[in-house]
């Protein structure tokens, strides 16, 4: 457990409610806090699923044509930021979020990511160190990946998409900073994580988040398969198919 972790702890706001979280981003307004200078950080490196740069990527056209047809297969919301009343399995997560973040303290250190999941299937050696948190995660229906996630002090990571609507991602927070603003864009609304809420969003939407602040924020990042109705699941097999090998290639989920 370091020290810079340990100070970015704070206690759990009874009664902050992430579905009800995200103001439109016209109404963001700046921190007080003064904010650490972002330029010269270089930002974490991009995960497996995010979707390449235009002129690498599979053709925008055939992209937008699965992420439509995939939406309009979706059993759940497919707006950007998700209500997490949708998913009965984020309730014990926020019950048991303080276990959680104690086993990710003692686990991640100095790293800016500590896999628990992959491709699909659990990494026993990584979940034997965290067993509360291994619970959970066997209640998650279609897990994906999961990892504790930080993000440095003074961090601003560019806007982004994941390569697909197949995937769902849920944070659970863990270690806010207090010490100034720490938030993400999701399309157009800005959300703010807050320690023992779960966030749900869309990540094939463009997204970017920010760290301005003087301390780490620690996530639990889980990714799950968005529950479709037929002809949905032919469609997303095959890609989250190729999105594990991809995943395999580089280490990364």
């Amino acid at each position: 457990m370091t020290k810079s972790m340990n100070a970015g702890v704070q206690r759990h706001a009874p009664g902050a409610i992430w579905h009800k979280s995200g103001e439109p981003l016209r109404a963001a307004a700046p921190s007080a806090s003064a904010r650490p200078d972002l330029s010269l950080v270089t930002p974490p490196l991009a995960e497996a699923h995010d979707a390449p740069p235009a002129a690498g990527r599979l053709a925008c056209g055939l992209q937008g044509w699965a992420d439509r047809l995939i939406a309009s297969c979706s059993l759940v919301s497919t707006a950007p930021v998700l209500d997490v009343r949708e998913f009965d399995w984020t309730a014990p997560l926020r019950g048991h979020w303080t276990s959680v973040r104690d086993e990710a303290l003692a686990m991640v250190g100095d790293q800016r990511e500590a896999m628990l999941w992959r491709g699909g299937a659990a990494m026993p050696d990584a979940l034997a160190r965290c067993p509360d948190t291994a619970t959970l995660l066997d209640h998650i229906p279609a897990l994906e990946s999961a990892a504790f996630v930080t993000l440095p002090a003074a961090t601003h990571c560019p806007a982004r998409r994941g390569v697909t609507k197949a995937l769902i991602t849920c944070d659970l927070a863990l270690a806010v900073p207090r010490s100034g603003d720490v938030r993400m864009r999701v399309h157009d609304r800005i959300v703010r994580w807050a320690e023992g809420e779960t966030l749900m969003f869309d990540d094939s939407v463009s997204h970017e988040s920010w760290n301005e602040a003087n301390g780490p924020r620690l996530i639990l990042r889980v990714r799950f398969a968005r529950p479709l109705r037929r002809p949905g699941p032919w469609l997303a097999r095959p890609i989250l198919t190729l999105l594990r090998r991809h995943s395999a290639a580089r280490g990364r989920f």
